[in-house]
């Protein structure tokens, strides 16, 4: 049975730093595309960043150069650093794990094949 969890999260001031973590079970990351999304309240899920097996991540214009998006292989697990927060980062965080590209862009969450249940980033202005 896959198991995708994501950690970490929480509340924090604008400007600060916020990290969450995703780890898996049933399925091995490695070799995986996997992808941050966040929904905030009353919107759509969106990407936030991609990482591919090699460690190269790409990044929503939203958040480039604030977020750093890193795995480890070893550990099963992804993680992505938060800096410089803004109040419209404030969303649920969602891991994606095994990115499909024939199903879509990295954008597309029907191209996903496993997701966490969430995690709070809450950011005050």
């Amino acid at each position: 049975d896959v198991q995708v969890a994501e950690s970490g999260g929480g509340s924090v001031e604008a400007g600060g730093s916020l990290s969450v973590s995703c780890a898996a079970s049933g399925v091995a990351l490695s070799g995986c595309c996997m992808s941050w999304y966040r929904q905030a309240q009353g919107n759509e899920r969106e990407g936030v960043a991609l990482i591919v097996p090699i460690g190269a991540a790409i990044y929503a214009n939203s958040v480039k150069g604030r977020f750093t998006f890193s795995r480890d292989d070893a550990q099963n697990a992804v993680y992505l650093q938060m800096d410089t927060l803004k109040p419209e980062d404030s969303s649920m965080y969602y891991c994606a794990a095994g990115y499909d590209s024939r199903r879509g862009p990295w954008t597309t969450t029907s191209a996903y094949n496993y997701w966490g249940q969430g995690t709070q980033v809450i950011v005050s202005s």
